[in-house]
């Protein structure tokens, strides 16, 4: 399967590379390793997360993160990748 990362989950990863390289200096690489590795995941693992907001949620093995995406045929587009420490209420209209 091919896995298409949108603009908007590319933004998202930047932000939280921004975040914890902040933090410490070498953990953005970290983190962007880390959510890249989850995202890979959905090769094998695509389509058997809950649904959340109308998306597949799978939660991130290392980071608060989750990553919304939904299958299209056999394309799995990655809509968004957020911090599960925010109100689901902030989660909800980023992802409407």
């Amino acid at each position: 399967m091919k896995i298409e990362i949108l603009d908007s989950a590319e933004e998202d990863l930047i932000d939280g590379f921004k975040f914890y390289e902040d933090q410490s200096r070498g953990l953005g690489d970290y983190f962007l390793d880390s959510l890249f590795s989850d995202i890979e995941s959905l090769r094998v693992y695509a389509g058997i997360h809950a649904l959340h907001f109308g998306y597949h949620r799978l939660l991130s093995k290392r980071f608060p993160f989750a990553i919304y995406y939904r299958l299209h045929s056999k394309i799995i587009r990655v809509f968004a990748v957020l911090d599960c420490r925010r109100s689901p209420a902030w989660t909800r209209n980023r992802l409407s």
